[in-house]
């Protein structure tokens, strides 16, 4: 697996395919955009996650060049910390490593190429699947925001995790 830049014109009909349902789109970015999900709107929230954090995003392909995996990461330079968001998986390889395999290189190149000290990430407590994922990968829950999000008539409690340098690089 390798981890390389998003190329919008290449990877964005990948990324609209994993989306497929309004659940697991809330469960991704928290309905920044509107479901279902197209390129306009995917761009409008990448351009302004990069103007207001210094969001990169990122995919993860398979050795042939088949992307698999998505995410976004920002350092914050003030405190020399990693953020990781909107990460999501092809929905044909969950359950098959391919995230864990993604989250490693991902925190590779954020505590080796980016040097921070720590990255932070928010998964809803509703997500289990990402949750247990993020814990194989080292991160630990640093605190819960309670009924943080609703969906629907539900209220969701938002999970804040981290790994510290050195945990599982």
């Amino acid at each position: 697996m390798r981890i390389r830049p998003y190329i919008e014109n290449k990877d964005y009909e990948y990324l609209a395919k994993w989306i497929d349902d309004e659940k697991i789109h809330a469960l991704w970015c928290a309905n920044l955009i509107p479901y279902p999900i197209t390129k306009e709107n995917l761009h409008s929230l990448l351009e302004k996650s990069a103007m207001d954090w210094t969001d990169s995003a990122y995919v993860a392909t398979e050795s042939d060049g088949k992307i698999i995996g998505f995410f976004c990461y920002s350092v914050n330079v003030e405190d020399n910390t990693g953020f990781l968001k909107f990460v999501i998986v092809d929905s044909q390889m969950r359950g098959k490593g391919c995230g864990k395999e993604m989250l490693q290189l991902a925190l590779q190149y954020a505590f080796n190429i980016t040097g921070v000290d720590l990255v932070r990430l928010n998964v809803f407590d509703e997500n289990a699947a990402a949750k247990h994922c993020y814990e194989k990968v080292g991160f630990v829950e640093e605190s819960i925001s309670k009924n943080a999000f609703p969906y629907k008539d539900e209220q969701w409690n938002r999970c804040h995790m981290v790994v510290r340098k050195g945990k599982d690089e």
